[in-house]
């Protein structure tokens, strides 16, 4: 058992490891937050892009989104029904949104809120190729429903932000090294 354990870890490592260099920043301002992240993985393009835009699949892989579908396309335009929760110690967060996407190929996800449990919403992700493979840029402007407590709310956004962004990375990993074989 000790033997296996340790055999999962080592087996585990590399996308471990880079899965932990994700920098966010959380800043608040009246009702209004805004989240910053900067992330690497090793991988192409193609796949980090096809991770970040694999809607119908990504509650598979990213653990608060438990239901995640394109409920419209048109071209580049899609329409994305999200929902999930997140639990941090006593606080229970629920989320439901209906976000308009706009693709730029392989480059740029932008989305905007349709409808759900913010006042308002809209990020931007960008994808660039570097030499050891890609750079994940993000910035979100939102303006919750509810309250968000003044010193814990950041502080979560802060934590589940780095969480799914390492989970991201886990995937793009995972795809990538799938892609190119043992």
């Amino acid at each position: 058992m000790h033997l296996a354990a340790s055999l999962a870890l080592l087996l585990m490592a590399p996308s471990a490891c880079a899965a932990q260099d994700v920098y966010v920043k959380v800043q608040r301002q009246g009702e209004s937050i805004t989240v910053d992240v900067e992330a690497t993985a090793a991988a192409p393009v193609s796949t980090a892009w096809s991770v970040f835009t694999d809607y119908d699949h990504m509650a598979s892989f990213i653990s608060n989104i438990k239901r995640s579908r394109v409920i419209a396309r048109n071209g580049n335009s899609l329409e994305v029904e999200q929902s999930g929760e997140t639990r941090v110690g006593f606080l229970h967060f629920g989320f439901a949104a209906v976000r308009a996407v706009e693709l730029v190929p392989m480059q740029e996800i932008r989305s905007s809120l349709v409808s759900g449990d913010f006042k308002a919403y809209v990020s931007t992700t960008r994808i660039a190729a570097t030499p050891s493979g890609v750079k994940i840029s993000h910035h979100g402007e939102y303006v919750p429903k509810s309250w968000l407590p003044p010193l814990v709310g950041p502080a979560v956004i802060e934590s589940e932000t780095r969480k799914q962004f390492r989970e991201f990375i886990v995937e793009i990993e995972r795809r990538g090294h799938a892609a190119r074989g043992p």
